[in-house]
């Protein structure tokens, strides 16, 4: 199978990776190894790190980063970032609709089944629309390419997105290692990204707010797999990391304690899941969240981002029906296209899938980080097998893919470039006013050769993302 390869070649270099090749060409390959050593020693010191559950070896892992950047063109990422706009704006509207009057699914562009007997969606979030009718905050679309003008959404992540902090240390460890790159080139900037998302959530406090809101994240605690990202990004917002024991209602507004005494909050950013979130209201025996914020959110005196509920935007099977999304909400066609798939549900798709196992990939319709998935051609035939069993008793629960021919980027190894398969996530903010996006996103890497599972959990890592300025 081949494969386009975003730098492209000796011969035929891309024009965005111009400057950067010429640059390359001059440097001394010894160097270029300190580099790369120095690269892991940085994180190492930070303590840029990602929890791994059921593991027997150490449970903390050095996340690996790959010291060439990718490379993408300003008029690429015009048309990269008006399509994740539009399907923000989409996914907002979509949760707002089936929240309220459920116009989709009365207009038979959605069954009532993909709502209704879906365990992210939320019944007590009907008829209550949350400041500025925000509902998704913070969103992170994976995106794959496979060739020059060929993007295609590989899912949405509307509930808790992680990884922004991988991107920005990442930029912060290619500037300190190769400054002279950034001289030389025109990057956009992404190091605004924690000021951004401020302003974004400053900006849907709720409408009694005086003055300046009080913003807070809320993290599960330091032995979630995303902890170091929580402590990040509200240092580097310059507010307090809370945890749902800091947190309790006090004349009906959800106040932190502090050295001085309790202070409210108005804004809260959630790395907490829904059914933690509140033990009165979700599961009882939840330790993370904090009894009675859900009746205080409801009442209007505080902003959850993102709000409770946004998970079913998350749902893979959910995802087959975006592009009728996109076009049902913005009236136009989507600009960026979705991954042809089936629905395991399905009885014609079901035996489609079965038959052809070898050649697909199937997700779980809510399964993350890589988990729970069969990459068909390069699982064995007892595992095909064995997944195949799990599809005929719970059809439901699955969709299934074709295997791309995932674009490539060239990372650094001691004996010189290597090509391997990547995907993008950008983070797009959305508050009050309009929607920001980061000019790049996380780029994740498959460092094994051959491999086409980026997840950090499945051995993936991670490269700066360079958006050039001009073409």
């Amino acid at each position: 199978m081949s494969y386009f390869d975003e730098m492209g070649t000796s011969e035929n270099l891309r024009d965005p990776y111009a400057a950067y090749s010429s640059w390359l060409q001059r440097q001394d390959n010894e160097a270029l190894i300190r580099k790369h050593h120095d690269a892991e020693q940085v994180f190492r010191r930070t303590g840029i790190t990602f929890a791994v559950y059921g593991q027997e070896e150490a449970e903390e892992r050095l996340i690996p980063f790959d010291i060439v950047p990718r490379i993408i063109s300003a008029r690429e990422w015009r048309r990269l970032s008006q399509g994740i706009e539009q399907r923000v704006i989409a996914i907002n509207a979509f949760l707002e609709d089936i929240y309220s009057k459920q116009e989709i699914i009365k207009a038979g562009i959605l069954p009532e089944s993909i709502i209704a007997g879906n365990e992210a969606f939320l019944p007590e979030m009907m008829n209550f629309r949350p400041p500025r009718g925000v509902y998704t905050h913070i969103i992170g679309t994976d995106i794959v390419r496979t060739g020059p003008d060929e993007f295609y959404v590989l899912e949405d992540n509307a509930r808790t997105p992680s990884g922004v902090s991988y991107m920005l240390e990442n930029r912060s460890a290619m500037l300190r290692l190769f400054p002279e790159l950034f001289r030389k080139n025109r990057i956009r900037n992404v190091e605004n990204y924690p000021q951004l998302l401020r302003q974004s959530l400053e900006s849907v406090a709720p409408p009694e707010c005086n003055g300046k809101p009080t913003v807070a994240v809320l993290t599960p605690g330091i032995f979630n797999s995303a902890y170091f990202e929580h402590a990040f990004l509200a240092d580097s917002m310059g507010v307090d990391l809370v945890e749902g024991s800091d947190l309790q209602v006090t004349d009906g507004r959800i106040c932190m304690r502090t050295t001085e005494g309790m202070k409210p909050i108005d804004v809260i950013y959630r790395r907490v899941d829904d059914d933690f979130l509140d033990p009165l209201t979700f599961n009882p025996d939840s330790v993370l969240g904090a009894p009675g914020i859900f009746d205080v959110y409801r009442a209007g005196r505080i902003t959850i981002a993102n709000a409770p509920g946004t998970g079913i935007a998350d749902d893979k099977a959910l995802y087959t029906y975006m592009p009728d999304i996109v076009q049902f909400y913005t009236g136009s066609k989507p600009i960026l296209k979705n991954v042809p798939t089936w629905r395991c549900s399905e009885e014609d798709s079901l035996a489609y899938v079965l038959d052809h196992l070898d050649e697909l990939v199937v997700k779980e319709v809510h399964g993350s980080g890589g988990y729970g998935m069969l990459v068909g051609p390069t699982a064995t035939k007892e595992e095909r097998e064995e997944f195949g069993k799990k599809l005929r008793k719970h059809p439901d629960n699955y969709i299934a893919q074709p295997t791309l021919s995932l674009s490539t980027c060239p990372i650094f190894t001691e004996s010189g470039l290597a090509p391997r398969h990547v995907d993008l996530r950008p983070f797009a903010l959305m508050g009050g006013d309009k929607v920001r996006i980061v000019p790049g996103g996380l780029t994740r890497v498959a460092l094994k050769e051959g491999s086409l599972v980026v997840n950090s959990s499945q051995g993936g890592g991670t490269k700066d993302t360079w958006v050039l300025d001009d073409d």
